[in-house]
């Protein structure tokens, strides 16, 4: 009968396939699967064992409670003592003396005051630690120039070569590193050896503190090794992770990863089963990794909560120029900030923010922090971050400048000056007396990043000044008879009183790019609108609703591009021949020009800035 399952089937054949090993492809019902998937794995396990590498040694050192070690050096007073770094809000680390009694790190410090009455709190001192942290890492450099520093406090070192040069074992190398360690900075830590990374990292925990644990380079002794180890202990394996392979494989050691390697290849990815698989045989990093341009450097801070606006910016000042201080030690500068907050709800938001240029400066960070702070307030916190991502080398020239501003359409493909950049003045000989006003030169324009955000248009009292008003009077009303500053979130209906005047060309933004004699262009420009309240609909570019100087600046630079586009395409036509001034086609000073008569119009049109191009075109 058609629709009847599969003998063993009933009505719920769904029931009959296996939860791991289910293949419901018509056709294949009686294929074993679990035997299939074990042969996949044992073939997964070869793989990997012929990998293993027992030619390297790898140091693992770890200092003894850091940051409570420092405060007691500096203050031997809070010797004995249990002592906490940190806050009632959250604790950063605790001595030994205070681990007795449960506190620990990322531990609230309200908690560590129930479990222990007489803890002591410090507030942190990161100079001081990142100080004593330079020292230590000047020794590890006298045995691996290459080390690999995970944190202030830890660090992998290749002590292969060391080892080999020397004549000495690993053994001599870990006890000779811990003294120097101890003799330069009097802080103690611990160190682990092994053939991996990974063992090394796991051997560095056991006679903690002031210790140190040796694995040989065998393979019976590394297997061994990680036959009865907790899962927990390894790198990676975290508390969500290890409930998961505990309570659903009942996994709970290294060597049971093993023995159910199928279900990891059935049930994970490949990457996820290669890792599980790679643990269980006791297989690590044996390679020093390569220096990588890290995505994100990032910063913050828990605190008790508070809805005090003017404590608030003070605490992102402090985030600021600790990110700032951070970026500029490694040389790095990025172009998204993201805000983090969490709220006295426990409610966590993130605000971000892409910048037109590559920053790293507090003043600069400051700039856009503060206005996604702004734009969520009032509101009460208890935990403040900042993160900046799309990272680059400060030493990169090409990293300044990310996005084209209006200013690069005024200067010449061969760099030559732009128009009246030779001239040290425009004069006014129509009217009755004679009056000068500034004129931007090629360093102005090259210097537009560091000047206001209008500053294109209202540079002084300079190319944009009408004929028959004052410059004095000029800037006042500069802003609302400028048909180029338009608003670029929503788009201003702007006065302009020589819109209709022959020869004038003035350009309008409602929303969308259009030229008030363009619309006979082939090239019309996409409408620009903010997607969720910040992303450009254009170009992607994001800035959301309270930067409102940078919209402008952003749809300015998608005007010029759009009549650059159009001289392009009808560089021919009378449009063009109309729009477009001449340029100079030599370098010898261009002399003085006269601004149009009050005939002509009263504004000179942002074509006239525009050089030609191929007239062949």
């Amino acid at each position: 009968m058609a629709g009847t399952p599969p003998d063993g089937g009933g009505d719920r054949p769904w029931e009959s396939y296996h939860t791991a090993y289910t293949n419901a492809k018509a056709g294949m019902e009686g294929v074993d699967k679990e035997k299939v998937q074990k042969q996949v794995a044992e073939h997964k396990i070869l793989e990997l064992e012929a990998s293993r590498d027992l030619s390297k040694i790898w140091l693992h050192t770890d200092m003894d409670a850091f940051y409570a070690t420092v405060e007691i050096l500096e203050n031997p007073s809070l010797k004995g003592k249990p002592l906490a770094v940190g806050s009632m809000s959250m604790i950063a680390t605790a001595s030994y003396e205070a681990r007795k009694f449960g506190v620990r790190a990322a531990m609230p410090g309200f908690i560590g005051c129930k479990l222990c009455p007489e803890l002591v709190f410090v507030r942190p001192n990161f100079e001081r630690y990142t100080y004593y942290s330079e020292l230590t890492r000047k020794v590890f450099q006298r045995y691996d120039p290459n080390f690999v520093a995970t944190s202030l406090d830890e660090a992998y070192l290749n002590i292969t070569k060391v080892c080999f040069d020397r004549g000495i074992t690993g053994e001599e190398v870990a006890t000779e590193l811990r003294g120097a360690i101890h003799q330069e900075t009097g802080l103690t830590c611990s160190a682990g050896v092994a053939p991996n990374r990974m063992i090394a990292k796991v051997c560095s925990d056991i006679n903690k503190p002031n210790g140190q644990f040796i694995l040989p380079n065998d393979q019976e002794a590394v297997t061994t090794f990680v036959s009865t180890l907790p899962i927990r202990k390894i790198g990676g394996i975290g508390k969500v992770t290890e409930q998961m392979l505990r309570q659903v494989l009942g996994i709970s050691t290294c060597q049971e990863m093993l023995q159910k390697a199928s279900f990891l290849c059935a049930l994970f990815s490949e990457s996820s089963a290669d890792f599980f698989i790679s643990v269980g045989l006791g297989l690590g990093g044996t390679e020093t990794p390569e220096q990588r341009l890290r995505k994100s450097i990032s910063c913050e801070r828990t605190f008790r909560a508070t809805d005090d606006c003017s404590m608030l910016f003070e605490k992102l000042d402090s985030l600021a120029d600790n990110l700032a201080d951070d970026m500029q030690k490694e040389c790095l500068k990025g172009r998204t900030l993201t805000l983090k907050l969490k709220t006295a709800a426990f409610e966590v938001r993130t605000r971000a923010v892409t910048t037109q240029n590559y920053i790293n400066s507090k003043e600069d960070i400051l700039i856009y922090a503060r206005k996604l702070l702004k734009a969520e307030l009032p509101l009460s916190l208890r935990l403040m971050g900042l993160r900046m991502s799309q990272l680059r080398d400060e030493k990169d020239d090409s990293s300044t400048q990310t996005q084209k501003t209006l200013d690069r359409f005024f200067r010449t493909p061969d760099n030559s000056n732009v128009i009246g950049a030779n001239s040290p003045s425009i004069g006014n000989t129509t009217g009755g007396d004679n009056y000068c006003t500034n004129v931007m030169t090629k360093v102005d324009y090259l210097e537009h990043d560091s000047m206001d955000d209008q500053a294109l248009f209202l540079h002084e009292k300079n190319l944009f000044v009408p004929e028959g008003r004052s410059s004095d009077n000029y800037n006042n009303d500069a802003a609302s008879s400028n048909p180029l500053m338009c608003d670029g979130v929503g788009g201003k209906e702007l006065d302009d009183d020589s819109s209709s005047s022959k020869g004038t060309h003035t350009v309008k933004f409602d929303g969308q790019l259009t030229s008030s004699n363009a619309t006979t262009s082939s090239s019309k420009p996409d409408q620009l609108f903010w997607i969720n309240g910040y992303i450009c609909s254009i170009c992607g570019f994001e800035l959301p609703p309270g930067f409102e100087e940078e919209r402008q600046e952003h749809s300015d630079f998608h005007l010029a591009e759009m009549l650059q586009q159009e001289e392009a395409v009808d560089s021919t036509g009378p449009l063009s021949k109309e729009r477009l001034a001449e340029r100079p086609c030599s370098s010898t000073p261009t002399p003085k020009k006269k601004l149009k008569s009050s005939k002509e119009g009263k504004h000179i049109p942002i074509d006239a800035f525009f050089h030609k191009v191929n007239k062949n075109l």
